[in-house]
């Protein structure tokens, strides 16, 4: 047992600092229909991007609910606060100065706007995952895990917003290759972000860009 006034040594100096509290976390966000490529981008992203990252899928968030089964009167609401919890758990995996691959479906227009007052905007690279509808068609078949038709329902909508700092597209080009010019887009991705404009046209009722950087630690 330590004397009194000393430090225990089994604590590591600086213990109880928060050594991210100086960095906000990059959030690549990829945006696309079902069976785009989202997650196949992802996976090579992790293995080519310089800074440790973490993949944050909004399918491990559906997977981690009960499996009882929910009225069709009930999961609506259900699947709005399971989208909810997955936004706020990215803002807080970013605010802790880690940085995020998201893939994402924005096919309900609040749920970017949900993110717009969520993530750090000037942090955040938006990425359009782009894919024919016939190739997303004969994808959705193949794979056989997702209802047939969802891409298309989803093909016109999930885009509506039509702002990205940068689009790729998987009809013809890898995951690999599409992971590959993502990384060397960012040592030089320009100002304003595409979230910085969206959130200045779509979100009024939030504080300027300005404001919100002057804001961060």
């Amino acid at each position: 047992m330590p004397e009194a006034g000393s430090r225990d040594e089994s604590v590591p100096a600086g213990h109880g600092a928060d050594p991210a509290s100086s960095r906000t976390g990059l959030i690549i966000f990829l945006n696309g229909t079902s069976s785009s490529g989202k997650s196949s981008i992802a996976r090579e992203l992790l293995q080519v991007l310089d800074e440790p990252s973490f993949h944050m899928p909004v399918d491990a968030f559906h997977a981690m609910r009960t499996r009882r089964e929910v009225s069709p009167e009930e999961l609506p609401a259900v699947l709005r606060r399971t989208w909810m919890g997955f936004h706020r758990a990215v803002a807080g995996m970013a605010a802790a100065g880690n940085d995020i691959v998201v893939d994402h479906v924005l096919s309900e227009e609040w749920r970017l706007l949900d993110c717009l007052g969520l993530f750090t905007a000037r942090n955040v690279v938006l990425v359009g995952v782009r894919c024919s509808l016939d190739e997303l068609q004969r994808r959705e078949k193949a794979r056989g895990d997702r209802p047939v038709g969802l891409a298309a329902r989803q093909f016109e909508r999930v885009h509506a917003h039509g702002l990205y700092d940068i689009e790729c597209d998987t009809t013809t080009d890898s995951p690999l290759h599409c992971a590959r010019r993502i990384s060397a887009f960012l040592a030089r991705r320009p100002t304003p972000t595409a979230f910085e404009q969206l959130r200045a046209k779509l979100r009024p009722d939030l504080p300027a860009a300005e404001a919100e950087a002057v804001a961060l630690p």
